[in-house]
């Protein structure tokens, strides 16, 4: 059995809105032998990414940056973790008001130093999520569990 860890922070509900279509992905029947653990950034801790076979990084963009808790997670788990970790596959969903340039390069630039490896292209949702958006989170949660399942992570 593979784990795949869902970390978001939301507000207003258009962040945990792709959280939660990349959730229904990752939870589809066509994967049969990945858990999933779905939380909020506050709830999680070091012992999720010590649980983690890959991870989801779901955040709105705030004043260009990630979200103060995404960011509080990061800084929460970095040592309690260090050198216990292999390095993680990871996904990025941004909910973002302008581009979400400045929070997937913050993220990035701190994914470095875990070590996560970024696995997929990240969703970044420009404006009011939509369909389309959810739909591509939902192919992104799917894509993350089923590869975890196959090995290729």
């Amino acid at each position: 059995m593979k784990h795949l860890l869902i970390v978001f922070h939301s507000q207003t509900g258009n962040t945990e809105a792709l959280a939660q279509a990349a959730r229904r992905g990752a939870d589809s029947n066509l994967v049969s032998n990945v858990e999933v653990r779905f939380l909020r950034a506050q709830a999680a801790g070091p012992e999720d990414l010590l649980w983690a076979n890959g991870l989801l990084l779901a955040t709105p963009e705030n004043f260009g940056y990630m979200s103060g808790a995404l960011k509080d997670f990061l800084d929460r788990t970095f040592y309690p973790v260090e050198g216990k970790i292999l390095p993680l596959p990871y996904s990025v969903l941004i909910s973002a008001g302008n581009d979400g340039s400045g929070a997937l390069r913050a993220i990035r630039r701190i994914a470095g130093g875990y070590p996560f490896q970024e696995v997929q292209e990240p969703l970044i949702a420009k404006g009011t999520v939509t369909d389309e958006h959810l739909q591509r989170a939902e192919e992104i949660g799917l894509s993350l569990a089923a590869g975890l399942e196959a090995g290729i992570y």
